[in-house]
């Protein structure tokens, strides 16, 4: 597929049925984390365990790429995609049991994580077969486009919902969309075969993972989409804390400018331009938070956070580079290793920078996390260019 117009994606068989289950997913996630993380912060008081209640299920993918993931080539799509939407509607449920004690929330939010380990691998490798390589970028920016405007609407509509329904209801509402995600994906997807024959095992994951982190160009491509990333995410963590009754607005504004920036990555950028923009949308997605040093009221608050956002752009461009540099045959795995990498250094960012916060203040924490974003990011950049001086006939991102 030649796709250059987001319409034409929802021409192609089966893209529909996936995007909107992936839909009811987010939805789920979004209305449902913003409700966890209330109920522990009301419940605890600590901003520690709010960022990891709400952040947590990254921390697990490190033990499934590490032992899993070989199932994102090796499992049909159709059945995984189903049973780890029912599988997240399930553990929603469970958390909005009345009297839950923390340790409980914390082993389900982790189990959640570790579900749903591969489950990135076969949704993003499903969607290579959609569309093909040469269609991917453009699919994916519809992806995070919606996941943009559906984390606007959810984290708005989480926050009006607090206001008068308790965080368990909201749970149960967010256990309901993970269901009819597994729904739309069993009914409207078709029955593929496993991109890769043979069992998913311990030893084919290793196998894998060596090869793909193996290469120079792919190890770069990896760390700049996991570390920067996750350390922002890891201000993200402490919206609850620096703001307990207008998170959502934070959150809500943090999701119209990843919209914006996807939407100029993908769709607005002519692709010699967008190859350059890696690094300065890394950048570009830190350096607002510098600003909390401040202390920042609501409003400028949520203009920095808008800003920074936009910067999240900068993934798509990382992705299409990965997508190049990886064999066919190990599209699933590639992509499941960005998502589990991803997800995981969130996640340990989200804890750091709560504990960091447990022992200075919010505002503190989020800008000593941004800081360590731009260093992360100018030290990937140096690497770069010395590989690109050593090998000037391999370009690189």
């Amino acid at each position: 597929m030649r796709s250059h117009r987001y319409r034409d994606l929802f021409r192609t068989p089966e893209f529909t049925p996936l995007f909107l289950s992936s839909c009811a997913s987010v939805a789920g996630q979004t209305v449902g984390g913003l409700a966890l993380g209330t109920l522990v912060f009301r419940t605890t008081g600590s901003p520690l365990l709010a960022s990891v209640s709400m952040f947590g299920p990254a921390l697990a993918q490190v033990l499934g790429a590490t032992f899993f993931l070989s199932g994102a080539d090796r499992l049909p799509p159709r059945a995984t995609i189903t049973a780890v939407a029912l599988a997240f509607g399930a553990g929603q449920a469970a958390l909005a049991l009345p009297r839950l004690p923390v340790w409980a929330v914390l082993a389900v939010v982790l189990g959640q994580g570790l579900v749903s380990a591969a489950a990135g691998g076969v949704r993003w490798g499903l969607l290579t077969e959609i569309l093909t390589k040469d269609g991917y970028l453009l699919g994916r920016s519809a992806f995070n486009m919606m996941n943009g405007l559906l984390q606007i609407t959810g984290f708005a509509t989480a926050g009006a919902l607090l206001a008068v329904l308790s965080p368990r209801t909201i749970l149960l509402l967010s256990s309901a969309l993970f269901c009819a995600a597994g729904l739309l994906a069993r009914l409207g997807l078709t029955p593929r075969p496993p991109r890769t024959a043979g069992r998913p095992t311990i030893a084919a994951t290793w196998k894998a993972n060596s090869l793909l982190l193996s290469d120079g160009s792919r190890l770069r491509v990896y760390l700049g989409l996991w570390v920067p990333n996750g350390l922002v995410v890891g201000c993200e963590s402490l919206y609850v804390s620096y703001a307990p009754h207008s998170a959502g607005v934070l959150f809500a504004c943090g999701a119209f400018g990843m919209f914006v920036g996807d939407l100029s990555v993908g769709r607005l950028l002519p692709p010699r331009l967008r190859r350059r923009l890696a690094t300065p949308l890394l950048t570009l997605l830190a350096t607002p938070y510098l600003a909390f040093a401040l202390r920042p009221s609501l409003p400028v608050a949520a203009c920095c956070v808008t800003v920074a956002s936009v910067g999240f752009g900068a993934s798509l461009v990382q992705q299409e580079r990965l997508i190049a540099l990886t064999p066919d045959s190990l599209n699933g795995h590639a992509l499941g290793l960005h998502s589990a990498g991803m997800l995981t250094l969130q996640g340990t960012c989200a804890s750091l920078a709560g504990a960091t916060a447990q022992l200075t203040s919010p505002a503190t924490a989020m800008t000593l996390t941004a800081a360590a974003s731009l260093t992360m990011t100018a030290t990937l950049a140096l690497w770069t260019r010395g590989s690109r001086q050593r090998h000037p006939q391999t370009a690189s991102v």
